[in-house]
């Protein structure tokens, strides 16, 4: 594996992980007060976060600004708001507030299915073997993990169903939106990201402009601070200056760590038994993770 690949790996690793430990401060944040919605938390996270990120663009002298002179770019970047975070973040959320945390998760992680199916069909690059494999073991540790190993208690409406599959469409127009973009280095991940949650999170506000009563106490601002910096401003980053040295497939089936960094502060935080599913499911995501990131080379022929 080269070096380029292992950076790329090790900062979509870390982005995953603070996505899953952010989950933990989103949970707690829900538990505060049932007029905490989803829509709201997404509208604070995305516009928070956007402005902070353009701002900080600014500064260290990327001239944000600029990039409505050049409207092509400005179109692709409002649509990887639009169309890969505001599913990939309120979807989510949504099919955690119909089922639950661990269906939401099951059905998102179907992303690197709709990624393979893309490349497979637009760009004409079929899967490799270990790529099906590998998001197949990836799946059902996932899947294990989530449900912790009970498979016959998995239910599912359809507006679970619906919004699950949504959220896991946007894990992959997430992925494949700015990838181009950000390979070609024509504008810089900090722009895209700022202005992609900020174009995102104001379409929200557009969309659904009435506000909930939130409770003014501690601890829901230090979980909305969690939230936004753990959660938001760091892992996004990593996230996308991660495209430039990794392909999609293996972006999105990075998302495995993201339970898995979940069930791991789980058991930290809030003292979580493991069950020996558990263990199962986090030793198959974490073989089909580095399986699909190493190529085994192929013998060379003898000449006769």
């Amino acid at each position: 594996m080269s070096n380029k690949k292992v950076l790329g790996t090790a900062m979509i690793i870390t982005a995953c992980t603070f996505w899953g430990i952010s989950g933990l401060f989103a949970k707690a944040l829900f538990n505060v007060s049932s007029s905490i919605t989803s829509m709201w938390l997404t509208q604070v996270r995305m516009v928070s976060a956007g402005i902070i990120l353009v701002l900080l663009s600014q500064i260290r002298g990327e001239h944000p600004f600029q990039i409505f002179k050049d409207l092509h770019s400005a179109w692709i970047i409002f649509a990887y708001g639009v169309f890969g975070l505001v599913p990939v973040q309120y979807a989510y959320f949504m099919a955690v507030q119909y089922g639950n945390a661990s269906i939401a998760t099951i059905l998102q992680f179907i992303g690197p299915f709709f990624i393979i199916a893309y490349q497979a069909v637009f760009r004409h690059l079929p899967p490799r073997r270990i790529e099906i494999i590998s998001a197949i073991i990836a799946f059902l540790g996932v899947f294990i993990i989530a449900t912790h190993g009970q498979f016959n208690h998995l239910a599912m409406t359809l507006s679970v169903l619906i919004w699950g599959l949504i959220s896991a469409i946007g894990v992959a127009t997430n992925t494949l939106i700015p990838q181009n973009m950000l390979r070609k280095g024509r504008v810089p991940s900090l722009i895209i990201t700022g202005w992609g949650l900020l174009f995102a999170g104001l379409t929200l506000v557009l969309i659904h402009p009435s506000q909930p009563h939130i409770p003014n106490v501690p601890s829901v601002w230090l979980y909305v601070l969690g939230i936004l910096v753990i959660g938001t401003l760091i892992p996004f980053q990593l996230a996308n200056n991660s495209l430039k040295y990794i392909d999609a497939t293996t972006f999105s089936l990075m998302d495995a760590f993201e339970p898995l960094s979940a069930t791991i502060g789980s058991v930290l935080i809030f003292h979580l038994q493991m069950t020996g599913a558990d263990i199962l499911g986090s030793i198959l995501v974490i073989v089909a993770v580095l399986a699909i990131n190493i190529r085994i080379p192929q013998k060379k022929l003898k000449s006769s």
